[in-house]
């Protein structure tokens, strides 16, 4: 039997496939059954439909809506639309039998990345990313590296089969590492967002504590000591510490950070230390900062129902900025 494809509607991407292809059945018969089993494991790992998702909704108690937080895609991305066009078209002539369906499954993916990319474009320059976003910017990458692995898969298939040269499945290999170096960004990012809101919380939680010094001994515990704090002391803690524990101590936030100063705190000469209280090594810090009379803040909830890491803040605790300076130092 003969197949004949007319010439001005090609495969879009396999273009080393002749314009009249001519396959004993076998052979067209094994080509199918390729692609069937990689779309079938690209749907156990998790691939996600390609239609638009619709926007979340959440509502409260009162069952009055709330926005949502999750990232939408964008349906005016130029890349989005003409995705979108091209496989209305495949569809169209897969449907009267011109195109085989691997046509319009590789046009869904192409759709499915060009959704995902609107996404991580608008992660990658928004400056106000939460940390919800930042799991579901991390999620879009792996679902875009999955999508690039199940292509590589086909490639490799094509090329056993003689369908495809090995030079353009060679392309194949590229944007699967493309896609891994893209999931690492956003991996490495949403560590970053994630750092960020966690030293908001605290700064919050510490500007709060001055104010409400019936919280010491539930919400935290303030030891003054002799009201000083050098790195000298620092230093000395440090060294005890890792020959207690043989790890360095884990330092969230050392001296004056952007946060503490978009925030118009004065965290100079302090430090946050990321444990809590309650644990071994926070137990150990407590009893060593109040045998050598060194302050520090503990806190072991959260402060006004806001959830703020365990962590405990050696100094004194953290003052407004009265003015603007024009130069800023970072530590002690």
């Amino acid at each position: 039997m003969q197949l004949s494809f007319a010439p001005e509607i090609p495969s879009d991407r396999y273009r080393t496939i002749e314009v009249s292809v001519h396959y004993p059945f076998p052979s067209r018969f094994f080509i199918f059954s390729a692609f069937a089993a990689v779309a079938t494991f690209a749907h156990a790992a998790g691939e996600v439909p390609s239609a638009v998702p619709a926007p979340a909704a959440t509502s409260t108690a009162s069952g009055a809506p709330t926005k949502t937080t999750e990232i939408q895609p964008d349906l005016t991305d130029p890349a989005v639309v003409r995705a979108q066009q091209n496989l209305t078209r495949i569809a169209n002539l897969v449907q009267h039998g011109v195109l085989p369906p691997n046509d319009q499954l590789k046009a869904q993916d192409d759709l499915s990345n060009a959704l995902d990319m609107s996404i991580l474009r608008y992660s990658a320059y928004t400056s106000d990313l939460l940390p919800e976003q930042a799991d579901q910017m991390v999620a879009v990458a792996e679902r875009l590296y999955l999508r690039s692995q199940k292509r590589s898969i086909q490639a490799a298939q094509l090329v056993a089969t003689g369908i495809m040269a090995r030079a353009e499945a060679e392309s194949s290999g590229a944007d699967v590492m493309s896609a891994k170096l893209q999931l690492d960004l956003a991996i490495e990012r949403a560590r970053l967002v994630k750092d960020m809101a966690l030293q908001k919380s605290l700064v919050e939680a510490e500007d709060e504590v001055e104010n409400h010094p019936e919280w010491n001994g539930k919400v935290y515990t303030r030891y003054d000591g002799n009201g000083v704090f050098t790195r000298t002391d620092f230093d000395k803690i440090s060294a005890a510490f890792y020959s207690n524990f043989r790890h360095m101590i884990p330092v969230s936030a050392d001296g004056q950070t952007a946060v503490h100063t978009s925030m118009g705190f004065n965290h100079a000469g302090r430090v946050d230390i990321a444990l809590s209280p309650d644990q071994p090594e926070g137990v150990w810090l407590m009893r060593y900062l109040e045998k050598n009379h060194i302050p520090y803040y503990a806190f072991r909830s959260a402060v006004a129902h806001k959830a703020t890491g365990a962590h405990i803040h050696l100094g004194p605790g953290s003052t407004k900025l009265v003015a603007v300076k024009s130069c800023c130092g970072t530590g002690f």
